[in-house]
């Protein structure tokens, strides 16, 4: 009997892959809670070093690019390098950057050790996906990317109840403090229990590759954050001539070389194409909204930032909930009725806010954020797990850090585009309602209205999904891998 077919008839074990995906976990929500914490208790770090928001900006400003930055280097350091020791290396270098940030004595050293945070933190989530795609079987994909999903929708809810609670009642400092314990226990955990994949023979690093992608996608990200207040300011159309230029400079290079940073030619693939096509969408949507939200909340219902938080905190639990149950059902029937199903409760939620008043009460906007989250969790892995299938195998780490790098851009291009778009209505709505309050309602209506358009939108293409087609060779590849890396790592 051949090795490649014992690889086949080797029974899985789903113990082996919980030390793993728990490593992964707790990594990828120190990181993303780190995403969303900063934006709370911003007016707190201002009034303590008695500095003005234009300043302490670019500690989320620098965070990103930072984050952007590096995603593209993952799969490159992970083979060359191995998945293992990267991944607890910039655990490593994102805790440090975390403790410096703790005992900041200035806003330029708040802004450098959170520019070191993301460094650390660009890597864990395109690596951490590869790892755990790599070692789950194919039957049972769903399941397990479900799991690695729920910190990836759970962290940014949860990330401002807990720096609403420490601005309120404690200090800013614990927001990063906290990382401490909670990056040890992921060095520790990843330590024991990834397995140490057998690194590859690699090609110099593609010099002019790890030069563009960096400008590419930082700039492109600056460039679309700096548009919430302006499309034709000087940062802005720098950030996106600047970025613009880079891509497609990066594009023309990267496709030349046999063994390119980013692996652009898996857009062959109709299915991958068709299925990131659909991601970008639902990103759009979803994190658009995320701040739309909340804002609503904080803006026109006066809340505080804890209390906003706490209102927020169903949708997280829904989508926590209803995940695993999305994993399952993609091993069943695959992403199409998942992702269709998915966007259209989403577009629902999203229509009910655009209805949204003065008289509209919490429970009704408690309920729809969690009709929203539930959306999420049906879809949103369901159709991540689809991307990565559709890729080629052997280049699953290279494509977790294109789809990583593209979403850090859709994320900032969503989040400006809803805000200005917010802006602008409620410009145009003062012009038209005498009562100021009436007139941003209609805005928010407006803002939320537009977000139910794109996510329909998402839903009417999901119809083209088709499950991917896993051939022999790559299954007994993929087998194989997983068998020799488990074999190496205990």
């Amino acid at each position: 009997m051949s090795k490649q077919n014992e690889a086949v008839e080797t029974p899985f074990n789903i113990k082996t892959i919980i030390g793993p995906v728990m490593a992964v976990i707790i990594g990828m929500i120190m990181v993303i809670l780190d995403s969303t914490v900063v934006n709370v208790a911003m007016p707190g770090i201002v009034e303590y070093f008695k500095s003005d928001l234009d300043t302490m900006q670019w500690t989320i400003t620098g965070y990103t690019l930072a984050l952007s930055a590096v995603i593209p280097l993952a799969g490159w350091m992970s083979d060359r390098f191995g998945a293992k020791r990267i991944f607890l290396i910039t655990i490593l270098f994102f805790t440090i950057g975390s403790v410096l940030c703790s005992v900041a004595q200035s806003p330029e050293q708040l802004i450098i050790y959170r520019i070191i945070q993301g460094l650390g933190g660009g890597m864990v989530a395109p690596i951490g996906m590869a790892i755990i795609f790599r070692l789950a079987p194919p039957d049972k994909m769903g399941s397990i990317m479900g799991m690695l999903g729920i910190p990836m929708l759970l962290a940014p809810a949860l990330g401002p109840v807990i720096s609403g609670w420490f601005v309120e009642f404690s200090t800013w400092h614990w927001i990063f403090l906290i990382n401490l314990p909670i990056g040890i226990i992921g060095l520790i955990v990843g330590m024991k229990y990834l397995p140490n994949f057998e690194t590859k023979t690699v090609p110099s690093l593609d010099k002019f590759g790890i030069i563009l992608a960096p400008i590419a996608f930082s700039m492109l990200a600056y460039g679309v954050s700096e548009s919430s207040t302006s499309w034709t300011s000087k940062e802005t159309l720098t950030g996106l001539i600047v970025g613009g230029v880079a891509l497609l400079l990066f594009i023309v290079v990267e496709l030349r070389q046999k063994q390119p940073l980013l692996e652009l030619r898996v857009f062959k693939s109709s299915d991958f194409t068709r299925s990131i096509l659909i991601t970008w969408i639902m990103q759009i949507a979803l994190f658009g909204s995320f701040l739309i939200v909340p804002l609503y909340l904080q803006t026109v219902k006066g809340y505080g930032a804890f209390e906003t938080g706490l209102i927020m905190l169903p949708q997280a639990v829904a989508s926590a909930l209803m995940m695993p149950i999305g994993g399952k059902l993609y091993d069943k029937v695959g992403a199409r009725p998942l992702a269709l199903v998915g966007l259209t409760v989403i577009t629902g939620a999203l229509y009910l806010f655009s209805t949204i008043t003065l008289d509209s009460t919490n429970v009704f906007i408690i309920l729809t954020l969690a009709m929203m989250g539930a959306g999420m969790g049906i879809s949103m892995m369901a159709i991540n797990t689809h991307v990565l299938q559709s890729a080629p195998r052997h280049l699953v780490s290279r494509v977790t850090s294109l789809t990583s790098a593209a979403q850090q851009v859709m994320v900032s291009f969503a989040v400006a585009g809803m805000a200005g778009f917010l802006t602008s209505s409620t410009k145009d709505y003062m012009t038209k309602i005498a009562n100021p309050l009436e007139a941003m309602i209609s805005a928010y209506g407006d803002t939320f209205l537009l977000a139910a358009g794109i996510a329909l939108a998402g839903a009417v293409l999901s119809i083209i999904l088709r499950k991917p087609v896993v051939s022999d060779i790559d299954q007994g590849e993929l087998d194989e891998e997983a068998k020799s890396s488990m074999m190496v790592g205990h």
